[in-house]
């Protein structure tokens, strides 16, 4: 039909050319602008067929492929975990962070929180979410109020036992296990204080949930929901592309925590920080978990400065976990980058962005927060950050 076309168009041209030069000059372009036109317009009709870019798509969905069936990645770490790990409700556990802490089961955690108590001490708050199959889990302690806030992003079963008054309030919108009331915490006669002795294992878990109707199943609302941002395995976040990111071997939280005095050394063969702490009154070393001897590492560790106040002359504190656009650090693959932080709900996640306002990403696997209050300060590489 094209062709047909042009030859029409020719005739018409050749009988045009015997009326004269004057109507041949103004005839000329509405005789060659159709006829370009369709040549421009055959091209790309005939060239688009083939597509470069279904084969980059299949490597990229390889790359993704779980490693084996039924695995899924995790919301909490970005890792493969089995589907039915990633659908269970992960624990919250409150645990002590003095000389006579046991830990068992910490090396597991994919999160652990951080945040001073009463007396500059610390206490750790871990989730974890393949908790399952464990067979003792603490040392557990008492409960403070704004860790069960952080423990609300996670829609987790917040495991404590017992706390001061001050918890009375939230405690009561938390599905909670509490060592005071439940049957199902055990002493360890071999601890080393009997403060630091209790203990629970998956079973008692699932037996006081149970008792309390709660489901150990991710509820409606956090299911399908990725909590942090997580940057793709084959592109992991080198924080290159930060023009003022600081090089950070190693993070030294002891102005902070004046009495646990932790600190993190990046190992660069493996890429993860590796956690010490040197206790008032015992020797420095590795931080590890006493069920496995691991010593705790993460890939990525998020500084958070916060509003405190002192409560009372007993020293209990209060930290507003509810703010927007506050200071904090983010710390990963030996690099790190000033952040504001954010959280506007109880149940909502705690969402961090860099300086230019986008939502950082952090790298698949464990994560380290460190609450800091207002005012106080740490070290990166012996550089003091406020």
């Amino acid at each position: 039909m094209k062709r047909l076309q042009v030859l029409l168009l020719i005739a018409l041209s050749s009988a045009l050319l015997l009326t004269g030069c004057g109507k041949e000059e103004e005839e000329k372009p509405k005789v060659e602008a159709p006829v370009v036109e369709q040549i421009i317009d055959d091209t790309p009709e005939e060239k688009e067929e083939p597509e470069e870019t279904a084969e980059p798509e299949e490597t990229e969905s390889e790359e993704n492929a779980p490693p084996e069936e039924g695995m899924v990645r995790s919301r909490i770490t970005n890792e493969w975990v089995d589907e039915e790990v990633n659908n269970t409700r992960p624990l919250a556990i409150m645990t002590p962070n003095t000389k006579t802490a046991s830990h068992y089961g910490i090396s597991n955690a994919d999160v652990v929180y951080e945040c001073n108590v009463e007396g500059s001490i610390t206490r750790l708050m871990w989730i974890i979410q393949d908790w399952k199959n464990a067979d003792k889990l603490g040392n557990i302690r008492s409960c403070r109020d704004y860790y069960v806030y952080w423990a609300f992003e996670w829609d987790a079963l917040y495991v404590h036992f017992g706390g001061p008054f001050y918890i009375d309030e939230v405690i009561k919108r938390t599905d909670d296990i509490d060592g005071k009331t439940s049957s199902n915490f055990f002493r360890d006669k071999n601890a080393k204080n009997a403060t630091d002795n209790a203990f629970i294992d998956a079973a008692g878990v699932i037996a006081d949930a149970d008792k309390l109707g709660y489901s150990t199943q991710m509820r409606d609302g956090y299911a399908d929901e990725q909590h942090y941002r997580f940057a793709p395995d084959n592109e992991p976040n080198d924080l290159s592309q930060y023009s003022d990111a600081i090089t950070a071997n190693r993070v030294d939280m002891s102005p902070a925590y004046p009495v646990t005095n932790c600190y993190f050394v990046y190992n660069g063969e493996t890429g993860l920080y590796e956690r010490f702490q040197h206790l008032s009154g015992s020797s420095d070393g590795p931080h590890t978990d006493l069920a496995t001897g691991k010593q705790l590492t993460f890939k990525n560790i998020l500084v958070q400065n916060t509003y405190h106040e002192v409560r009372d002359a007993k020293g209990y504190l209060a930290f507003q976990c509810h703010d927007t656009t506050r200071d904090g650090w983010f710390f990963t693959n030996g690099k790190g980058i000033h952040v504001t932080w954010e959280k506007t709900s109880d149940h909502g996640a705690t969402r961090y962005y860099d300086d230019a306002g986008n939502e950082i990403e952090l790298n698949t696997g464990k994560t380290m927060v460190c609450i800091v209050e207002d005012g106080d300060s740490f070290l990166v590489d012996d550089q003091e950050i406020k």
